[in-house]
């Protein structure tokens, strides 16, 4: 028996959050260091080690979140509390840190830095679970993580206009991240109550509470290749985020406003290409797709270091291409992360979607911090500098780390996924054997 079709009223209650929980993204990780280390006093040194040891605090939070939100039921619900308890902590701390006293030190940085890492996790582990568990139907995922991730990049396509908003009425660029702040809160708030109120947790059907056991998810061969394509291709989607700003500057000499011009084209081409990723999704296969976008996104990267100083043109066109590829990057993988869940559910009897997201989540912030580091570290051994003049090899190598090594990057992204053995054939006969499991009809 097919699965029912969820209803979109409800579908768009449980997207809704994602647009809420991007506003603030941008800010955090491009303004913030910058407001503490310059304006605050803080200093680069001061404020980079915070920074870190707050993001270490966050990694290791990420899967005791994930089990207990799988293991603790309450009257709520699994995945309901947590969520309404980071969001709250997650929205005090945002107003504290864009809002700081006067005189304020490092550890004021880190202690509200830790809390809203908390509670981003805290909300988004759940969430993505929650998702996870709402609908059992191959396809039926895909399209409620695509309404999820339009409306996040949605949402990070509108904080990017909010810059100009705030010059427009005045205020400083302090007040314009104080106003991010409120916005998000604004938002999040009814999206979130919304979230619980409207829309009932995913019921798991005959799975036992989960234990904290690594051995058969280190034994779910699907699982361990879709965790290192999508690992892989995180390094090849951080590189370029840390290094635009630099390319923009240093490459292609664009000033400001075509820099806006082509960030919003970024995003805003990423979130018109997913209904298209859906569309052909359904047709031909979660994977098959997911790799086509990672190839369409290789043949734009590859013709960066061709470019010239004021090929604003081409560069507008590389980032459409590769802003709706982001589409794909967005959609698909979580929703092959939900049916490799069903694998591991079949196996071992246990509902563990919390815990598989909080693995996820891991993997993501190793892959971003590891392509920071590793970009900025290769551009110190070539000798770029980011202040100054620089020689015609030291600006190929920014070219070639912001372009070619994503190409190659995504390249092995695509050979670990291509010959993905979980389709949409075997993951229905997953779902016959948990139903008859579960004493459901056929």
């Amino acid at each position: 028996m097919s699965e029912p079709r969820l209803r979109f009223t409800r579908a768009l209650c449980y997207a809704a959050p994602g647009f809420a929980l991007a506003i603030p993204l941008v800010p955090v990780f491009t303004f913030l260091p910058t407001l503490y280390a310059r304006d605050v006093g803080l200093g680069l040194a001061r404020t980079g080690t915070v920074l870190f040891l707050a993001r270490v605090l966050d990694f290791v939070l990420d899967p005791l979140i994930g089990f207990a939100s799988d293991r603790i039921k309450t009257r709520f619900g699994r995945r309901k509390p947590w969520i309404m308890v980071g969001a709250f902590a997650a929205g005090a701390a945002l107003v504290a840190l864009f809002a700081p006293p006067a005189g304020v030190g490092p550890w004021y940085l880190f202690l509200w830095l830790a809390l809203l890492y908390m509670g981003f996790t805290a909300v988004q582990v759940p969430y993505y679970a929650w998702g996870a568990e709402l609908v059992q139907d191959y396809d039926q995922r895909t399209r409620i993580a695509g309404m999820r991730e339009g409306l996040t990049l949605a949402g990070i396509v509108a904080t990017g206009s909010l810059p100009v908003v705030a010059s427009l009425v005045g205020l400083s660029e302090r007040g314009g991240l104080v106003a991010i702040a409120w916005l998000a809160i604004l938002v999040g708030g009814p999206a979130i109550a919304l979230l619980v109120w409207r829309v009932p947790e995913g019921v798991v059907a005959g799975a036992a509470l989960t234990r904290l056991a690594l051995g058969p998810i280190l034994a779910n061969r699907p699982f361990l290749r879709l965790f290192c394509a999508w690992f892989v291709n995180g390094l090849a989607t951080g590189l370029p985020a840390v290094l635009f700003p630099l390319y923009l500057q240093h490459g292609l000499r664009a000033g400001q406003t075509a820099a806006g011009l082509m960030i919003f084209a970024y995003f805003a081409a990423g979130c018109a290409a997913i209904p298209l990723w859906l569309a052909l999704s359904r047709r031909y296969g979660k994977h098959r797709v997911w790799c086509g976008a990672m190839m369409m996104a290789m043949a734009a990267f590859v013709w960066v270091p061709l470019l010239r100083p004021g090929d604003n043109a081409a560069f507008l066109v590389i980032c459409l291409i590769t802003g709706a590829a982001l589409g794909a990057d967005l959609v698909l993988p979580p929703a092959m992360q939900a049916d490799v869940v069903d694998l591991d559910q079949l196996r071992t009897g246990q509902a563990r979607a919390g815990f598989y997201f909080a693995i996820w989540g891991m993997g993501t912030k190793l892959a971003l911090g590891a392509a920071a580091g590793g970009a900025f570290l290769a551009l110190s051994l070539v000798g770029f500098d980011p202040n100054g003049a620089n020689t015609p090899d030291a600006l190929f190598a920014l070219a070639a780390i912001y372009a070619l090594a994503p190409v190659l990057l995504k390249a092995g992204a695509v050979a670990l996924v291509w010959r993905y053995p979980l389709t949409s054939r075997r993951h229905a006969i997953i779902r016959r054997r948990l139903d008859r499991r579960a004493g459901l009809p056929a």
